[in-house]
Formats: structure tokens, C-alpha cells, sequence
């Protein structure tokens, strides 16, 4: 009888290995894949942008919806991975096949309901953002195909998700590589269409990421049923076991909450921004391109943080989960002091790099960076502490400071130094590093607390409910 566990010797360095060694095989393929990643938004930009300025408009319209429908669904992946680090750290195989297919059945449900009612709403959507008539007929487009596609970006993401909580972070890496390869492939192949096959304009770059993802998601699901990475499906455990859905439902709830609020408070903040003119939206625009980028391999490493904290938590190892989660914030705030020290005195150069020949854009572009990049080691900071309370069960921690973080400290402030001093476009970036600063602090005094500590998913006598009740009179909230 084959045995459905990742390899002996890799859960070993996980929960009592060299914590060094145990984040850095795990944070590399999961940078490498988030690298590869961003080609699918390079691709579709690069190609969409040869068909003129009301298509590039017509998919930067869409986005921000897809975003938010993808945040409010995020929350299960995040379930899906705490338990299933969990349980594999305590050594309950079974109860991992079981939490990744109550999973997988759970998003699939999700994502046929969000996908259906995204596409009869695009209409209503795009009018209620007030998309001009000339961009409405190409976003419609790719919005609808985007919510056809939903379904399968969700099960690659839970696949992922699932995959990471036990520890296997390569054989997404091989999957990802495959699909960006062939969006750049098909990209140019259905927009501009070749010999019998037709062009179809925007559309078909969502075509192509559909094609995709759908493939993604066809391999996780094979590499599930197939058994030899860790998780083993079974046909029969697709079943509902609606205690476990519950159970689920209400430890991801606080997840999408987060990630919504994150969502919000980026379109609200790009509404601010937009107030003060078109050479404050282009720096905005280009400083933000270039955070995205420099935090690529923190987020990468934040991952393995929530991996290592998740399994030793299961394992009862909680101090060895506390070492795991202080090592990566150490480590994430050096790389990214160290990266705004060079982002300080490279300033001009690296707009430059985005915006070539407008001078203006380069000089407020530079001043944006300078400002922003003066606390980046902070953020580093609070994606690990934050990947931690996540990994422990303690979403309602991570959800909490998300919420401080948009709604409390940066648009507030942005908005009364932007609007009601003479820093104006200024108080704008000043913002940003008094924002991570505040949080960072924040996350790290309600670490030291100590109280994310005490759950533990993987008692058979855990439930959620009383996670979140012991969590919110604990904080006094």
C-alpha cells in the first residue's frame, strides 16, 4: 500500500532541521514561482499594448474587480493551508487528504457561484466604475472570460496553497513555468490571430490565461489523485463532511476580510492619488511597480514562514515556530533595508527604467521612491509576523492589523497630510513609511504577547467558532 507523505527526511528538517536551511529550501521555488508569476502581467501588457490605449484601458478597468472577487475566495486557501500544515506536523495524514479535498470541494462550489454571478454582473459592474463607451465593449469581454476562468484560478491557487502547507513547493514552480511559457505561446496567437485561427482583440489574452490555468489546474488535480507529493485524493473524499466545511468557513472568513480590505483600501488610495493630477498617478503608478517587484522574494520568504510556524505548530514545537517566525522577519528586514539603500541612491535610474523621456515623471517619480523605500525593512517585518498568526489559526490577528493598516493609519493620513498641509503630492509618500513603521511596531509588540500561541487546529476537540470567540475576548475586541 503506497504511502501518501512527503519524504522522511524533508518533514524532518521542517520541524527539527536547521531553521535556516528548512526557510531557505522552502522560500526558493516559491520566489522563483512568484518571479515567473508576474510574466503572465507582463505578457498580457506587452501584447495588449500593440492594440492601442482604450485596450490597455479596458483590462486596468478589470482588473481591480477580478482582484477583489479572487480576495473574498482567498480566505479558504488560507484555511486549506493552516490545516493542512497543521495536521501534517502532527502526523494526521489522513486528516490532510481529508482537509485538501473538503478544500478543493469547497472552492469549487465558491468559485462556480462568484464566477456565475460575475458574469451576468459585468455589465452593472463596469457602469457602476464608469467605464467610457469606447473601452465598455473590450472590458465586458475580458471581464466575462475572467469569470469563466475563475474556477480554475482558484483551484490552482488551492492547489498551491494545499501544496505549500505540507511542504512541497517545487512541483508548483514546474507548473507555473509550464503555463507562462505557453500564455506567451498563445498570447499573440489569439489576439492578433494566424492562418485559420481568428484574433479576438483583448479577449484573447483572457482567452490565453484561461487555456492556462485551466491546465494548472488540471495537472494539481491529477498530482492530487495521483498520490505521490504529500496529498492523496480519493474520489469518496469529495463527499461534504459539512462539520469540517463549517469549521472552514469560519476560520477563512476573517482571511478574505483581510485581503479585501487590502483591495479596498488600494482602490480607495489610487482614487486619493488621482485627485492630485496625472504626474502624481504616473508616479504613484511607477513607484508601485517597483515596490511589487522588490518585495517579491520577502512575500516568497513570508510563505515558508507560514509553512515552518504551521507544521511545528501542529507538532507542538511552538517554540521552534516562534524562531522560525522571528529568523524571517530578521531576514526580510535586512533584504529590504538593504534594497532601499540602493532603491535611495538609484532613484532616478530605476524610473527612468519605467518612464525613459518624461523628465517630470522621473523627478516625482524619484521623490515618491526616496520617501517610500526609507521603511521598507519594516514591511518585511510585518509579512512574516502576519504569515505566522496566519499559520497558527489566528486569522482574526492577521485581519485586525490589515484593517489598522488601510482604514486607521495610511489613507487617513495620507489624506490629511495630502489635503490639509502644504506637503501635498508629498504627504502622499510620507504615508508609506510612517504607515509600515506604525504597523511593523504593532505586529511586533502583539507577537511578544505571545498569544497566538496557545491554538492548536489539529485537537480533535477543536472548534472553530471557539478559536475566534477565544481570540476576539482575548484581544479585548
Amino acid at each position: 500500500m503506497r504511502r501518501d507523505k512527503v519524504p522522511i527526511q524533508r518533514q524532518q528538517l521542517l520541524l527539527t532541521g536547521s531553521i535556516p536551511r528548512a526557510l531557505l529550501s522552502l522560500a526558493v521555488p516559491i520566489i522563483l514561482a512568484n518571479l515567473l508569476q508576474t510574466g503572465y502581467q507582463l505578457t498580457d501588457a506587452f501584447w495588449v499594448g500593440r492594440l492601442g490605449a482604450s485596450a490597455v484601458a479596458s483590462i486596468s478597468v478589470s482588473m481591480p474587480v477580478t482582484f477583489l472577487v479572487i480576495a473574498l475566495g482567498s480566505g479558504l486557501a488560507m484555511a486549506g493551508a493552516t490545516l493542512s500544515a497543521q495536521y501534517m506536523g502532527a502526523g494526521r495524514q489522513d486528516m490532510v487528504n481529508h482537509v485538501a479535498a473538503q478544500t478543493m470541494l469547497m472552492v469549487v462550489l465558491t468559485s462556480v457561484l462568484f464566477g456565475g454571478l460575475g458574469y451576468f454582473l459585468a455589465p452593472q459592474l463596469l457602469h457602476l466604475l464608469g467605464v467610457a463607451p469606447d473601452v465598455f465593449a473590450n472590458a465586458l469581454g475580458f471581464l466575462r472570460v475572467s469569470f469563466v476562468g475563475i474556477i480554475f484560478v482558484f483551484t490552482y491557487a488551492m492547489f498551491q496553497a494545499l501544496m505549500r502547507g505540507v511542504g512541497q513547493t517545487r512541483v508548483p514552480l514546474l507548473i507555473v513555468a509550464g503555463t507562462v511559457l505557453l500564455n506567451f505561446l498563445l498570447d499573440p496567437l489569439l489576439i492578433f490571430g494566424w492562418g485559420p485561427i481568428p484574433g479576438y482583440g483583448v479577449m484573447g489574452a483572457a482567452l490565453a490565461t484561461l487555456t492556462t490555468q485551466a491546465l494548472a489546474a488540471i495537472a494539481g488535480v491529477f498530482i492530487f489523485l495521483r498520490g505521490r507529493h504529500g496529498i492523496h485524493l480519493q474520489w469518496r473524499g469529495f463527499l461534504p463532511d459539512w462539520e469540517y466545511i463549517k469549521r472552514a468557513f469560519f476560520l477563512g472568513i476573517p482571511g478574505s476580510l483581510e485581503l479585501s480590505t487590502r483591495a479596498l483600501g488600494l482602490m480607495v488610495m489610487s482614487f486619493l492619488v488621482a485627485s492630485f493630477g496625472t504626474l502624481t498617478i504616473a508616479a504613484y503608478g511607477v513607484g508601485s511597480n517597483i515596490l511589487q517587484v522588490v518585495t517579491i522574494p520577502v512575500m516568497g520568504l513570508s510563505m515558508a514562514v507560514s509553512t515552518l510556524v504551521g507544521q511545528n505548530m501542529g507538532a507542538g514545537n511552538v517554540d521552534r515556530a516562534g524562531q522560525a517566525a522571528r529568523l524571517g522577519a530578521v531576514i526580510s528586514f535586512v533584504l529590504l533595508t538593504v534594497a532601499g539603500i540602493v532603491a535611495w541612491f538609484a532613484a532616478p535610474l530605476l524610473i527612468a527604467f519605467f518612464v525613459p523621456r518624461d523628465a517630470d515623471v522621473i523627478r516625482e517619480g524619484a521623490k515618491f521612491l526616496r520617501v517610500m523605500c526609507l521603511a521598507w525593512g519594516c514591511i518585511g517585518v510585518q509579512l512574516c509576523i502576519v504569515a505566522a498568526f496566519r499559520a497558527s489559526g489566528n486569522m482574526l490577528m492577521a485581519m485586525v492589523i490589515a484593517m489598522v493598516s488601510q482604514w486607521m493609519v495610511q489613507f487617513p493620513l495620507a489624506y490629511v497630510l495630502g489635503k490639509h498641509t502644504e506637503l501635498h503630492e508629498q504627504g502622499l509618500w510620507w504615508s508609506f513609511p510612517v504607515t509600515n513603521v506604525i504597523v511593523a511596531l504593532v505586529s511586533l509588540a502583539w507577537f511578544a504577547r505571545g498569544s497566538w500561541k496557545r491554538t492548536r487546529l489539529t485537537e480533535e476537540d477543536a472548534q472553530i467558532t471557539q478559536v475566534t470567540d477565544n481570540a476576539y475576548t482575548e484581544e479585548g475586541r
